[in-house]
């Protein structure tokens, strides 16, 4: 009589490693996806990490109604970018201080029109204070 000899089943590490990696993967890419990409209206922070920057060029006020200010004067996006491109956008350092309760799409179009009028120094002014600070 002969006896077969039975081999004892192995649980392989890396194929588990790898489906492992992969629903990951696609957990990561499904979530991404479902993130909105538009701007919502939202109370804008103050920061605990705020510094005090060089004095910038150009200030950019938003408010919660969504209009625009630069120096005094209210402008419509498409006018902020040509003040913009008049006073050499390479070299201009833009500071937009937006209200805590401005719309948030409003604070990107706002930044879309520096850019377009070829600005790359952008930056958003925070109070000092904390998160919420008044």
């Amino acid at each position: 009589m002969q006896y077969l000899e039975v081999k004892k089943g192995r649980v392989e590490i890396i194929p588990m490693i790898d489906i492992m990696l992969f629903l990951l993967i696609f957990f990561i890419m499904i979530t991404i996806h479902m993130i909105p990409d538009q701007g919502l209206p939202a109370n804008m922070p103050g920061s605990s990490t705020a510094q005090t920057l060089p004095k910038p060029k150009v200030v950019v006020n938003l408010y919660p109604d969504g209009h625009i200010e630069v120096e005094g004067k209210t402008m419509t996006l498409s006018a902020l970018s040509d003040y913009l491109h008049n006073h050499q956008p390479s070299e201009t350092q833009v500071t937009i201080a937006a209200d805590k309760t401005a719309d948030i799409q409003a604070l990107v179009k706002v930044m879309d029109a520096c850019r377009s009028a070829g600005v790359t120094a952008i930056g958003l002014a925070a109070k000092a204070g904390g998160v919420g600070g008044a």
